[in-house]
């Protein structure tokens, strides 16, 4: 209040402000603000500090603000002016868009109308719709992502139920959290004579017997991450009929999910000559330990009969290692045997120990063949237990009964040192030789078996006289 008592402000009026005031207090308030005669000429910009999108706009004045709008906005203009100087009470705000040529924005600006003087002045409040605009085209840009999220989905739906509906193989979704199907094709549904909505939702358990539920998923989702070929022979519910289920886990949306494939257990209907199911009934049943490994010696896949001999409880412990982790000379051992089967194609037989982490070492004949896999090449190895090592190994090694004969006949002719001294040669001479033949004259990887240099082989092949025995010196 004043010092009168009166006061200071009345009810829709302001006192008087100095015009330098005013100045800051508009620039404040809006972003752009600009002060035109009732013809359209501008008097005068003023521009927000804070507010550096657009640039001095000092040279706008004493122009005709239309030559600053681009053609699209001029109607708009002229009809919301014209209102305005008609006195109209409800002149709502208009948003207009200025020519690139004069200015360095292409976003649109709203102006407000108000008379600010007798004489006809009109102050247009400018604010920047530029961050609505962008938000604007966000919102668009993310809606048109949306859209065509969703029609992707709904084509990759579609592809689904085709395949589903087209498939003579029963298919039957299950998730592996609850047990429960979550998806059957036509197929699977004439199978178990039940509609695909009963199905639904339904437990697998209860389309088969002899099994808790979870300890059926349980046994599919083991088998299933093993990566085996076989099934899991079971009884369908109120049919006495037995079919093979093979699982497939894979995830979706986070969820692990199990499709199971039912075939029918049927033998009449399987083939005699069909080579790809007895050969995988070979793999999976064969007193045979078979391994098949890739070009640098990793594991792909191992049967039974192996894990039994390196006494592992599962195959996924040894995919991916190198099978000179469990050969006796390691790398050694491998590199021979591949070599060799590359050469020809095949080796018959490498006698050679294996053993487990925990086992103890086991005498074995191993045969290997190279397979042709595309572009790249598969070594099979096919590995039999030998109760006599001794035997089936001395079996490839040369008579030496001549030298031990020389051996004896020293004993009461020479002293012990003597005679330990022409030991040591004859078991030398027995291992080289031993070493030679097991590597197929691979003198580099017969040196490394027996711990020796290059060098120092040859000077003991000479010293024995092994040369001339083993003429093919090509290694």
């Amino acid at each position: 209040m004043t010092s009168r008592g009166a006061k200071f402000w009345k009810s829709g009026a302001i006192p008087l402000i100095a015009p330098e005031i005013l100045g800051d207090i508009i620039a404040d308030v809006a972003d752009l603000a600009i002060v035109i005669s009732e013809e359209g000429l501008v008097l005068s910009v003023i521009v927000n500090p804070n507010h550096r999108s657009f640039l001095v706009l000092e040279h706008w004045e004493g122009k005709d603000i239309r030559d600053s709008l681009a053609a699209d906005s001029l109607p708009k203009f002229e009809s919301r002016l014209a209102e305005f100087l008609d006195g109209r009470a409800d002149v709502r705000p208009v948003e207009l868009n200025h020519s690139r040529d004069v200015s360095d924005w292409d976003s649109p600006v709203r102006y407000s109308f108000h008379r600010i003087a007798p004489n006809g002045a009109v102050l247009m409040l400018g604010r920047d719709l530029r961050a609505i605009s962008e938000m604007q085209q966000q919102l668009i840009k993310a809606q048109l992502a949306l859209e065509r999220d969703y029609e992707v989905q709904r084509e990759f739906d579609t592809r689904f139920r085709v395949l589903l509906g087209s498939m003579a193989e029963p298919v039957l979704f299950v998730s592996v959290q609850s047990g429960e199907i979550t998806e059957a094709n036509a197929a699977a549904t004439t199978l178990l004579d039940r509609s695909r909505d009963d199905l639904i939702g339904d437990p697998l358990m209860s389309c088969f017997e002899s099994r808790k539920r979870g300890d059926l998923v349980e046994a599919l989702t083991t088998l299933a991450i093993s990566e085996r070929a076989d099934g899991m022979k079971i009884e369908l519910r109120g049919k006495s009929k037995a079919v093979q289920l093979a699982p497939t886990l894979f995830r979706a949306a986070g969820e692990r999910i199990l499709l199971c494939r039912i075939v029918p257990d049927d033998d009449s209907s399987l083939k005699a000559d069909n080579l790809a199911r007895n050969m995988q009934d070979l793999y999976l049943s064969g007193p045979e330990a078979i391994v098949f490994a890739s070009e640098n010696g990793d594991v792909l896949s191992a049967n039974d009969a192996f894990l039994d001999l390196i006494d592992v409880a599962h195959d996924i412990n040894v995919r991916g290692r190198s099978l000179g982790d469990y050969l006796q000379r390691g790398s050694v051992d491998l590199k021979v045997m591949t070599e060799n089967a590359t050469r020809a194609g095949r080796m018959r037989i490498y006698a050679t120990r294996i053993a487990g982490q925990y086992g103890s070492p086991r005498s074995v004949e191993i045969s290997v063949t190279k397979l042709h896999a595309g572009t790249h090449s598969v070594f099979a190895f096919v590995m039999r237990d030998s109760n006599h090592a001794d035997t089936s190994r001395g079996a490839m090694l040369p008579s030496n009964d001549e030298s031990m004969r020389s051996v004896v006949e020293l004993v009461g002719s020479a002293t012990l040192k003597e005679i330990v001294a022409e030991t040591t040669n004859v078991v030398e001479k027995m291992c080289i030789e031993t070493a030679v033949a097991l590597t197929m004259n691979n003198r580099v990887a017969a040196a490394e078996m027996l711990g020796l240099s290059r060098q120092s082989l040859y000077v003991k092949l000479r010293k024995f006289d092994l040369l001339i025995r083993e003429p093919d010196d090509n290694q």
